[in-house]
């Protein structure tokens, strides 16, 4: 029986998304996710809130929207799954990094909240989503045609039905 690896998550930006490139020219951005979690002391009645910090991933066309809109302090939601990498430092050193490998993200808050729109992208196809998240938007000044062409899996522009 195959398992599940699933994550969904919603925090805030902890670092504006850090886009690079691999040497074969695919993008790839970091970023930090903040997630919180109340509780109630049993003995003492005292309330306790706790911070968990994320390490997200974005491959991509996704990256590349990552690195223009997921900003420091915004509101996200992250879609993914868990992957854990490790290494040994020049010391000898055995370091361990779980990361959530982002399938889809959708950036959440009032439009006050920051001067950008929300996308929401998928590794689908980023401009498929984009058009998801705008119709369901609560103003009407999305112009999609920011994001460029729907992709798809291997970023190739798809082609229309009269094309």
């Amino acid at each position: 029986m195959a398992g599940l690896n699933r994550v969904m998550l919603i925090g805030h930006v902890g670092r504006d998304a850090e886009v690079r490139y691999t040497q074969s020219g695919q993008a790839v951005a970091n970023f930090t996710l903040a997630t919180n979690d109340v509780s109630v002391d049993r003995q003492t009645g005292e309330r306790k809130e706790y911070t968990e910090w994320h390490n997200v991933v974005a491959w991509g066309r996704q990256a590349e929207i990552a690195g223009q809109y997921v900003k420091k302090g915004r509101q996200l939601y992250v879609e993914g799954r868990l992957k854990t990498r490790d290494w040994v430092d020049p010391q000898g050193i055995k370091h361990f990094r779980t990361e959530i490998m982002a399938q889809r993200f959708q950036l959440l808050g009032r439009r006050d909240d920051a001067p950008r729109e929300d996308y929401e992208t998928t590794v689908a196809g980023a401009g498929a989503g984009a058009a998801r998240a705008a119709a369901s938007a609560p103003y009407d000044e999305y112009d999609i045609g920011d994001l460029g062409p729907p992709l798809d899996m291997d970023d190739n522009p798809l082609s229309s039905p009269g094309d």
